[in-house]
């Protein structure tokens, strides 16, 4: 093993806890541009967390920073990130990270529009093995949550027991009815999701009225 994978930490991490590069808010900033240099932080309640160097070069990021693993020395590193740009279909292009990094003898090279800093560089989640916190979520909990985000897409309230907000202003009355369709499609499916996993503790007249057992 060697390379960007090296050191890299185990376990199974949340992406909401590991810090990130986006790309597409360095492309906003300004950062991208061939021969700009400067740093990056992330903050927690308005306070500065962590700060990292980096400069645009053609192709690619150099980033440069500091990290202690273990409670061990702090450790310079000096890291170059590819980046790749990709057509859009009205026009323009978008930059993606290629992912550098090296695990197992094998180079990612995945597109990416974040690196996540799970280790001692910079990498895709795939690489440091980091999950969003929404896959280990149960699949009814991510039905309810879809459902929620198209009732307040809509002005309305989350939640099952709140009725479907009525057609915003403006909105097209098919774009309506489509959101207003998926809300109680994934509604549906979320509780009959929920009743099979807890089926076991429904009496043998609950389960065929809800299963026609």
């Amino acid at each position: 093993m060697g390379g960007f994978g090296s050191g890299r930490a185990s376990g199974k991490q949340k992406a909401e806890h590991s810090r990130a590069l986006n790309i597409t808010a360095l492309h906003r900033s300004g950062c991208l541009a061939v021969g700009w240099s400067g740093g990056w932080s992330w903050t927690r309640d308005g306070k500065e967390e962590a700060r990292i160097s980096f400069k645009a070069e053609q192709g690619r990021v150099v980033l440069d920073y500091k990290v202690r693993l273990y409670s061990g020395e702090w450790e310079p590193i000096t890291q170059p990130v590819p980046i790749t740009h990709v057509d859009c279909h009205y026009g323009g292009q978008r930059p993606y990270f290629l992912c550098p990094g090296v695990v197992n003898d094998r180079h990612c090279g995945r597109r990416v529009g974040k690196l996540f800093l799970g280790g001692r560089y910079f990498l895709c989640r795939h690489c440091h093995n980091i999950s969003y916190s929404s896959q280990s979520e149960a699949h009814y909990g991510r039905m309810l949550r879809r459902a929620n985000k198209l009732r307040m897409s809509l002005g309305g309230d989350p939640g099952t027991v709140q009725l479907i907000a009525f057609k915003p202003k403006g909105m097209w009355q098919r774009t309506y009815d489509r959101k207003r369709f998926e809300i109680q499609r994934c509604e549906r499916q979320a509780t009959q999701l929920f009743l099979r996993k807890f089926a076991h503790l429904l009496s043998a007249e609950d389960r065929q009225m809800f299963f026609d057992e």
